[in-house]
């Protein structure tokens, strides 16, 4: 039987773990102090500025105005004076705008409302963990970053030691989200393992993340499969779920992360020589390792890539 007070108690941790970004709680590996002492600066590239098209107009003059939505760290979050924008994107923004020889404008917004904004000309790109589609490519243009990772999670004391395929879930009890892209992959996943005669993989539904959390740590769940970077930043802080593996958001193929401008504005390839120059410097891989985010590192920045297809 279960021990109601025993089960609440752990259930009212889990949600105050899981829900407070407050300096107290925290991962002490993740700095979220609005200075940021450890950002990194990036060097003026004249091969970027000189591919900007002539005649583009940057929203304000001088300035690389970004959208960013700050959803939560390790990504981007507000810092602990609530009010500027800090995470791996916004790092990343810098080192953009001073490869271009300009002064970085972040504005937060809504991840709903950057479409919008994009195209309606309130800043000159997103950086904001957008990833590519071919319905999105319709719209848009893109330079690419970061790939598109899901993380495969498991209890750090457990006895699962790496997830790499189908065959290696079956039979697993798996925490993933409605409805999302991971979803859509471990059914097909599912389906593979009892095409070979293996067993299917058990998918369970929570309504939020403490909740999963605590499913995991109960011993209910045995693994949990959600975008990379969040659970790279719950690992750091409750010390208590680690890596097994991860899944790109376009499995079987990668699925990149990009920078996303307005179509045919021409601006892409600037910031696609722009990035590929971080990538060469060093740059670009010391700006992911300070995130905590090597895994999702890219050999090359590429414009208007293959993106996930319509389904």
């Amino acid at each position: 039987m279960i021990d109601i007070p025993a089960f609440r108690t752990l259930l009212i941790a889990a949600i105050a773990s899981a829900l407070s970004f407050s300096p107290a709680h925290a991962a002490e590996d993740f700095d979220l102090s609005p200075q940021q002492p450890g950002r990194l600066h990036a060097a003026r590239n004249d091969a970027a500025i000189a591919a900007i098209p002539r005649g583009f107009k940057f929203v304000t003059p001088g300035k690389f105005t970004i959208a960013v939505s700050p959803g939560g760290p390790p990504l981007a979050t507000y810092a602990t004076d609530a009010k500027t924008v800090v995470g791996a994107d916004p790092d990343y923004a810098y080192a953009i705008a001073d490869s271009l020889g300009l002064t970085l404008e972040i504005v937060p917004v809504a991840w709903i409302d950057w479409p919008l904004g994009l195209t309606s000309g309130k800043y000159d790109a997103v950086i904001s963990n957008v990833g590519v589609t071919e319905q999105r490519k319709e719209k848009f243009d893109f330079s690419t970053y970061r790939q598109g990772l899901h993380g495969i999670f498991v209890k750090s004391d457990g006895p699962i030691a790496s997830i790499k395929e189908p065959k290696d879930a079956a039979g697993l009890r798996i925490v993933v989200g409605a409805g999302t892209n991971q979803e859509r992959i471990l059914v097909k996943w599912s389906q593979e393992n009892v095409a070979a005669g293996l067993k299917p993989i058990e998918l369970q539904y929570y309504d939020d993340e403490a909740t999963s959390l605590l499913a995991l740590q109960s011993g209910r769940a045995d693994v949990i499969v959600q975008p990379h970077a969040q659970l790279v930043f719950i690992a750091a802080r409750d010390k208590n779920i680690k890596r097994v593996g991860t899944l790109s958001a376009g499995w079987p193929d990668r699925s990149d992360v990009a920078i996303t401008t307005r179509k045919g504005s021409g601006l892409a390839d600037a910031l696609t020589v722009a990035t590929n120059g971080l990538i060469k410097d060093g740059t670009y891989a010391k700006i992911l390792d300070h995130w905590h985010l090597s895994e999702e590192a890219l050999p090359a920045s590429e414009t208007n890539p293959p993106g996930l297809p319509k389904y």
